[in-house]
């Protein structure tokens, strides 16, 4: 349904329970919409969703702004003002605490529009596997605060966290300029030890090399936030694309979703510099030979689509002593990452044991000479 302008309203994740009217929720165990109140289920139509075509979106299109009116949306959104992740809320929310970094804030009822999700991930860990995970994590990591671990281990629920990124499709056709290196040895005589010897030299004969490549790339992945460092969510990687449902917002049910904060073009530019790399990695293997220069490559970029897609992240925030330690989830795999704390205590206590090991070591080696 929209407006009299053909914009679509704010869109209102929740759903009422047909049984009691309390909200449901999307339950990863059971895939299906939850009312923890009476009990009841609803499933979600148009399953089963791995086997769906997702459609892509022309890029040029939308960098012209000549999406169909169908393919945006306004959501209320959350600005939080202390690390700027901008995180739905539902209208009836007034105050709350920033998943990303546990900032107390009041929410507003600022929209943000923006480009329709294509794709969802669904969750398919629960809240309980998810924290299981992260304090199995936790318990690996030596020198790790003791307090901290108890405190995660008992600590509040995590939050659920719809991670936006976008991805792309290309077709590209590059010509290149380099050169060929062969390697071939030829025999010196050195002067060892006082003696005239044959040594093997290694040497690379240089011959000029052109041609063609091309490469059809599928779903480059590029993340669309800046709310969580780069290296976590990098980290929490591989996700199976395979696996992405239509967008339909039950999915969003009892969960959280962060609105993208890299640009279209932004995300398209990152993109390139992936295609890059491959490409020249794909232009080395088209030159052979045991060595290669590459001078120039002239890339051809055309028939490129993207999705917006969300993908689950279990989030943990927690406040010890005055710092942030923000760890994450994937809601997938259950794939940990997460910021290294270290006990200053349980170093200085690693370093005074290892010097009176090593004292001892020494004592012994000294009575024994």
């Amino acid at each position: 349904m929209t407006d009299d302008a053909g914009h679509e309203p704010p869109q209102d994740h929740r759903f009422p329970c047909d049984q009691c009217g309390a909200d449901y929720r999307f339950d990863p165990v059971k895939n299906m919409l939850v009312c923890d109140h009476c009990g009841d289920t609803r499933q979600i139509s148009g399953g089963p969703w791995a086997s769906a075509n997702l459609n892509e979106l022309d890029f040029d299109a939308a960098m012209a702004q000549n999406l169909p009116l169908t393919e945006i949306e306004e959501t209320r959104v959350l600005k939080c003002p202390n690390c700027a992740a901008q995180v739905e809320f539902d209208p009836n929310t007034h105050a709350a605490e920033c998943p990303f970094c546990a900032t107390p804030v009041v929410t507003d009822t600022g929209t943000n529009r923006h480009i329709k999700p294509r794709g969802v991930l669904p969750f398919m860990l629960d809240e309980r596997r998810a924290h299981d995970a992260m304090s199995n994590w936790l318990g690996r990591l030596w020198f790790a605060p003791g307090g901290l671990k108890d405190y995660a281990r008992k600590g509040r629920k995590m939050q659920g966290i719809y991670v936006p990124y976008w991805t792309f499709d290309a077709n590209t056709r590059s010509q290149y300029k380099g050169e060929r290196g062969t390697v071939y040895y030829t025999t010196r005589t050195v002067v060892r030890d006082g003696k005239r010897v044959q040594q093997r030299v290694a040497k690379v004969r240089w011959t000029r090399a052109s041609g063609r490549v091309a490469r059809f790339f599928d779903d480059v992945l590029i993340l669309a936030s800046t709310s969580l460092p780069k290296r976590f969510t990098d980290a929490l990687q591989p996700w199976d694309l395979a696996a992405l449902a239509p967008y339909q917002p039950q999915f969003l049910a009892g969960f959280r979703a962060e609105a993208y904060s890299v640009t279209l073009q932004d995300g398209y530019e990152e993109a390139r510099h992936h295609m890059a790399r491959v490409i020249e990695r794909d232009v080395r293997f088209d030159i052979g030979g045991d060595q290669q220069r590459v001078h120039d490559i002239a890339t051809d970029v055309s028939d490129v689509t993207f999705k917006h897609v969300l993908l689950p992240v279990w989030l943990a925030a927690y406040k010890y002593r005055g710092q942030t330690y923000r760890f994450v989830v994937n809601g997938q795999t259950g794939r940990v990452q997460g910021e290294r704390p270290w006990s200053a205590i349980k170093i200085a206590i690693a370093v005074v044991a290892g010097l009176l090991v090593a004292a001892a070591v020494g004592y012994v080696v000294a009575t024994n000479q």
